[in-house]
C-alpha cells in the first residue's frame, strides 16, 4: 500500500479497501456496456444513481448526456475534476468476462477508468466530509471522442464558470501501474478531420485520356497531400495527414465519377493548427491543377493541443511524489494524440495527467484504441489516491 502518513491518505486507503472491490466491478459494467458519443444515456444514469445516493446533486448537461455534481459549498475556491464517459465505434476482441456486449463499441480508450476513478473520489469526500480540505466539482463529461468534443458542451452550460483549476487523468499504458506521468506546457497534439470529394465525367479503362482519371488524382493526393501541406507549413512546424479512408469506383474497368478520401491532420504546434484549413485547402487546388478533376473540402477544425499549466502541474507533481515517491514520477513526451481537454485548458489552468496502467507481469503492450486494449485494474485505486493527494496539495 502506497501513502504519505497524512490523515486524508490514511481514510483514502482505508476506504478503498472496503470499497475497491466494488469499483472494479463498476468498471467493469462499463466496460461490458459501452456507449458510444453523444448516446452515453445508461452510463449517464449510473454515474448519477451513484452520485444521488451519495447525498450530493447532479446537474445533467443541456445535451441529453453527461453531468456535473459539486461537492462542496464554502467560500472560497473551487476546483474540477474531469472525467469522459464514451466508448469508440471498434470491437473489443477481449477473451475477458467483461468483454463489450455491444458489437462494434468498445472501451478502447480507457473512459471506462476515468470516469470511476473520479466517481470513487468524489463518493470518497461525500462520505468523509470532514476529510474535504476545500470546494470540488466534478465533470463527467460525454463525447470526448467527437470533433469538435463534448467539453464545448459542458463550457456552453457553464459548468465550470466558477471553477479555478481543472485536473483530468488519462490511462497511459506505456506506463506501468503506479507511475504517473506529468507534463507542463504542451502535453498533446491538435487534431482535425477533413474530407476530400473528386468529382469527374467518369469513363471506360481502355480510354482514360477521354476523361479525368479520378484514381489517378485521389493517389497523387494520397500521396503528394502530406508532404505538400508539411512544406507550405515551413519546417519549423510538424505535421501528421495521414489518410484512413478511401472510397472509390465498384468496378475494375470503370473509372468512377466521385472518390471520397477521409484523413486526420494533426500537429502539436497551436500555430500550425490555426493555418491548417487555409494552408490544406491551397495545396489541394495546387496538387489537382491541370488534372480536370473537381474538388470539395469538408475540413473539420477539431481540437486544439491541450497546454498544461505549470503551477497546476508541479502541483500534481508533489502530490505524485508524497504519494507515490519520486522514482513514479515521470516527465512524458507530447504526444501525438489529442483530447478535447484543450478546450478546458483554454479556460481555466488546468493539468492533463498520465495513468500508467500497463500490468508490468504482462509481456503484451496493449495500446490506446486497439481492439485488445485493456488495464491493470490496480490503477483504479493509484487514480482515485493522486486525486485526492492533488487535492490535498492544491487546498494546502
Amino acid at each position: 500500500m502506497t501513502g504519505d502518513g497524512s490523515e486524508l491518505s490514511t481514510a483514502v486507503d482505508h476506504w478503498l479497501e472496503q470499497h475497491g472491490d466494488g469499483l472494479i466491478a463498476l468498471r467493469r459494467e462499463f466496460h461490458a456496456n459501452p456507449e458510444l458519443s453523444g448516446a452515453e444515456y445508461a452510463t449517464t444514469r449510473t454515474v448519477a444513481d451513484r452520485l444521488d445516493l451519495a447525498g450530493l446533486t447532479t446537474h445533467g448537461l443541456s445535451v441529453g448526456t453527461g453531468l456535473w455534481c459539486d461537492v462542496g459549498a464554502d467560500p472560497g475556491e473551487r476546483i474540477a475534476i474531469r472525467a469522459d464517459l464514451d466508448a469508440l465505434a471498434m470491437h473489443d476482441d477481449k477473451d475477458v468476462i467483461y468483454r463489450s456486449l455491444v458489437d462494434g463499441v468498445s472501451h478502447a480508450c480507457g473512459h471506462d477508468v476515468h470516469t470511476v476513478v473520479a466517481l470513487g473520489t468524489a463518493l470518497f469526500f461525500a462520505r468523509h466530509p470532514d476529510r474535504r480540505p476545500g470546494n470540488l466539482r466534478f465533470v463527467f463529461q460525454p463525447a470526448e471522442e467527437r470533433v469538435p468534443g463534448g467539453a464545448l458542451d459542458v463550457l456552453a452550460d457553464d459548468a465550470l464558470a466558477d471553477c479555478d483549476a481543472i485536473v483530468g487523468l488519462h490511462c497511459e499504458p506505456k506506463l506501468e501501474v503506479g507511475t504517473i506521468g506529468v507534463r507542463p506546457g504542451p502535453v498533446s497534439s491538435a487534431a482535425d478531420m477533413m474530407t476530400v470529394e473528386l468529382i469527374g465525367p467518369g469513363g471506360h479503362t481502355a480510354r482514360p485520356e477521354l476523361t479525368v482519371n479520378l484514381i489517378a488524382a485521389a493517389a497523387t493526393v494520397i500521396t503528394d497531400l502530406p508532404m505538400r501541406v508539411a512544406e507550405m507549413l515551413g519546417h519549423e512546424h510538424e505535421v501528421k495527414l495521414v489518410f484512413g479512408s478511401v472510397q472509390a469506383g465498384d468496378a475494375g474497368n470503370v473509372i468512377p465519377t466521385r472518390a471520397t478520401l477521409r484523413a486526420s491532420v494533426r500537429t502539436p504546434s497551436l500555430d500550425a493548427w490555426e493555418k491548417l484549413p487555409d494552408v490544406v485547402e491551397r495545396a489541394l487546388h495546387e496538387i489537382l491543377a491541370g488534372t480536370g478533376a473537381e474538388c470539395e473540402l469538408d475540413y473539420t477544425h477539431g481540437v486544439p493541443p491541450v497546454i498544461n499549466d505549470r503551477a497546476v502541474t508541479e502541483e500534481v507533481a508533489r502530490a505524485a511524489v508524497r504519494r507515490f515517491g519520486d522514482d513514479r514520477v515521470v516527465t512524458v513526451e507530447q504526444s501525438w494524440g489529442a483530447d478535447d481537454f484543450a478546450w478546458y485548458t483554454r479556460e481555466v489552468p488546468g493539468s492533463y495527467v498520465r495513468l500508467g496502467v500497463h500490468d508490468p507481469t504482462s509481456t503484451q503492450r496493449r495500446d490506446l484504441h486497439a481492439g485488445h486494449f485493456d488495464v491493470d485494474e490496480r490503477s483504479i485505486a493509484v487514480g482515485i489516491r493522486l486525486l485526492t493527494s492533488f487535492i490535498e496539495e492544491h487546498f494546502a
